[in-house]
């Protein structure tokens, strides 16, 4: 399958061979046949990517100060290495397209196999084959509309959306500054909804092409007085609105719009320009500025795009899925041409033309460019179109190794804390890199040397050449992967959280607990990576001949999250406390070698608080050795100090660890330290686990220990929850 891709570091582009995506939960697979670059907006990513680092660090202060906390917190060297690691990859490009649907999510009820669909979304109608789309960003091409028109769709709808900020009357005059392709689009909008227009740009061609698209004046810039002509055809009263669609540096268009809106009109700003509002103008005419962002209501909220939920038609009348099916509306009326905007059309094997031609390699001028993209042969739709099976798992087969490998999930934290340490094992054989993205994947198996990689989690589960399987997906597959892996025999390392609730725990505890085919047979580690740590261990080397109960302070400056952050999701992340707290809740078992036996759990109120999400909360752990276990995580702290602290006392002796970078240990009124380098414990984790497959040890965490973690966490939230005491 071909993708067209950019490589992060060095903006190097190139038209990848990549596996197809899957269609996860709410998802249509869709075989694209053409796709629209969208000039602008593509020409930024390609040309910053392109850039060098100095530069781009020049134009995104924020992330530079955002580094220089992080190095800050972990070290230079393990930043370094994670922002490198990330420079590494590629990116995809692309967010308009069109096609035929494959295969249809059971829970998507109005959307069938074979229909023409619309499709947008970064990320989502990426410059690809296939790709997978959810429901809210796929809409239905109406019969009669050519399926090349509708893959203008998303870049129509931003044009759209501009125009419904406008709110535009009948009979009223409006400027568009700025005729490229956004531009005139915006032009055949407000000639469809009765207005006056007149366009405005700096090149001839776009000038002359307004015209075409309806435009009553197309002025030049340079070359035609713009404003008296606009005076001219408003009556001296200035144009009701101006909608700015230029993407420009230049504070000219916000300027030229001040001084020809007329008094108490609209300057509406589509594209990426300047907005140094000059307050004379502005003031004086009391004139309403308004931004219009992307395609609608709905863009950038998860539960909209990802999650399918719409907003009631009575509150929000123009979502962005129904602007994009209002555009294909105006398609099949015939009152939006798209054919007149089409100057290029390039198979997806010629893209890197394409982009020559937006990056100015040549001269000649362009408008709408399409990408097309050529039928798959039966064989590959068959196999792409099909669902895996879900049957149980065949025999345990006499060729599977347990050092052949497969991982389930290949984003930032596997290719910077896993990969890494397995990569320099001699014995182990990398065999498949599982990834929903198919270009991430493929940039994986490249890095590490995988022998192949896949977008379906069943190429791993069910190859019984591979004995061992890492899952580093989304907090929601975790247990469903896990459960399926140890059901085909495979030793599994899922990152933590095992589960995210009672539900997904007990079938993997019994599991392993009960079924004789499997206990004692297959290995189960879960990430918990800090009882790895050197300093760590050293702290409870310190207190290993004391026989009494220790009192253990936790405390973990974890900084704020947004609510629509992955992790806060009920079904994705599980919430901070099942997600994050577990490592700690861990981390206090090892040091007391004993489990938590009740709980107790306040929190501070805050307003991003929900039933499996809390920010700021103390926690209090009765141990079954008599130990205190506290926790305290905080988001409201400073973010300029350390994230973690850890303050031990037991028989008149006290260690206090700080953020993995120094150990204090105290006792007899005498004091020493150990430095550390923020080592967390990630390689150590690794290696252990893989010394245990090698040796056949049963277990690296006991069993005991990985169950009583995460179901203290599921506790620690009823505690929360009920305001009471909690026994586990």
């Amino acid at each position: 399958m071909k993708q067209i891709a950019q490589h992060v570091k060095s903006g190097a582009m190139n038209v990848a061979d990549v596996p197809p995506p899957t269609s996860g939960r709410g998802m249509i697979l869709v075989k694209n046949y053409f796709s629209v670059i969208s000039a602008g907006t593509e020409k930024t990513s390609v040309d910053s990517r392109k850039s060098s680092l100095v530069q781009r660090a020049k134009s995104q202060p924020e992330e530079v100060r955002k580094l220089v906390e992080e190095m800050r917190k972990n070290g230079f060297a393990r930043t370094y290495k994670r922002v490198m690691n990330k420079l590494d990859s590629h990116a995809a490009l692309g967010y308009s397209s069109s096609g035929v649907v494959l295969a249809v999510d059971a829970g998507v009820q109005d959307i069938e196999v074979g229909d023409r669909v619309a499709c947008g979304g970064a990320d989502y109608a990426v410059h690809s084959d296939v790709i997978a789309v959810p429901r809210n960003l796929v809409a239905k091409i109406p019969d009669g509309v050519s399926t090349e028109a509708a893959a203008y769709t998303t870049i129509a709808a931003i044009a759209l959306q501009g125009v419904r900020q406008t709110d535009p009357t009948l009979g009223e005059t409006v400027v568009v500054i700025g005729l490229g392709l956004l531009g005139q689009l915006t032009v055949q909008f407000l000639k469809a909804n009765g207005c006056s227009v007149i366009g405005i740009d700096l090149d001839p061609e776009a000038v002359a092409l307004a015209r075409k698209s309806g435009a009553d004046a197309a002025l030049n810039r340079h070359s035609n007085p713009v404003e008296s002509v606009v005076r001219s055809m408003t009556s001296g009263h200035g144009a009701d609105a101006v909608i700015i669609t230029a993407g420009t540096s230049s504070n000219d268009p916000i300027e030229l719009a001040g001084r020809i809106t007329r008094e108490r009109g609209r300057v509406v700003v589509v594209g990426a320009a300047s907005m140094n509002i000059p307050r004379g103008p502005y003031y004086m005419k009391e004139i309403d500025v308004r931004i219009s962002r992307s395609y609608g209501p709905g863009r950038y909220d998860p539960e909209y795009e990802e999650e399918g939920l719409s907003y009631p038609i009575g509150y929000v009348r123009w979502t962005e899925n129904r602007n994009m099916r209002a555009y294909l509306q105006l398609l099949a009326q015939g009152r939006i041409d798209t054919d007149i905007l089409t100057t290029h059309r390039f198979p997806v094997e010629e893209a890197l033309k394409a982009y020559a031609l937006i990056e100015g390699e040549k001269t000649e001028p362009y408008v709408g460019i399409v990408i097309s993209y050529e039928d798959l042969d039966e064989s590959e739709l068959q196999r792409i179109s099909r669902h895996a099976d879900q049957d149980k798992a065949p025999a345990i087969s006499p060729k599977r190794s347990s050092l052949t490998l497969g991982f389930i999930g290949a984003g930032s934290f596997a290719s910077g804390y896993l990969l890494p340490h397995l990569k320099d094992m001699q014995d182990i054989t990398l065999d498949c890199v599982c990834n929903r993205s198919g270009l991430t994947g493929s940039d994986m198996r490249n890095k590490f040397v995988f022998r192949r990689s896949s977008t379906r989690a069943a190429d791993v589960l069910e190859d019984e050449t591979i004995g061992t399987v890492f899952i580093a997906t989304r907090h929601g597959e975790h247990a469903p992967f896990t459960l399926e892996a140890l059901r085909h025999g495979k030793h599994v390392f899922v990152e933590k959280p095992l589960a995210l609730n009672e539900e997904e725990l007990s079938p993997i505890e019994e599991l392993l607990l009960s079924h004789p085919e499997v206990k004692g047979k297959v290995l189960l580690m879960v990430g918990f990576n800090r009882r790895f740590a050197p300093l760590v261990r050293d702290m409870r080397a310190f207190f290993e001949e004391i026989r009494e109960p220790a009192v253990i302070h936790y405390y973990i400056n974890a900084g704020f999250l947004p609510k629509d952050h992955w992790t806060q999701h009920p079904t994705d992340g599980g919430g901070r406390i099942v997600g994050e707290v577990c490592h700690f809740i861990d981390t206090i078992q090892f040091l007391t070698d004993a489990l938590p036996e009740r709980i107790s759990a306040e929190n501070a109120f805050s307003e991003n608080e929900t039933v499996t999400n809390f920010d700021n909360v103390n926690i209090t752990m009765r141990m079954t050795d008599g130990s205190l276990g506290i926790i305290t995580y905080v988001a409201n702290g400073d973010p300029s100090l350390p994230k973690e602290r850890i303050v031990m006392s037991a028989g008149n002796s006290t260690a206090i660890m700080d953020n993995f970078q120094q150990l204090t240990l105290a006792r007899a009124g005498k004091q020493s330290r150990k430095k550390g380098n923020g080592d967390k414990g990630h390689h150590d984790e690794v290696r252990a686990f893989m010394d245990a497959v090698r040796t056949k040890q049963p277990e690296v965490i006991p069993l005991e220990s990985l169950f009583a973690t995460t179901r203290t966490t599921f506790r620690i939230l009823e505690a929360l929850n009920r305001k009471e005491v909690v026994a586990l």
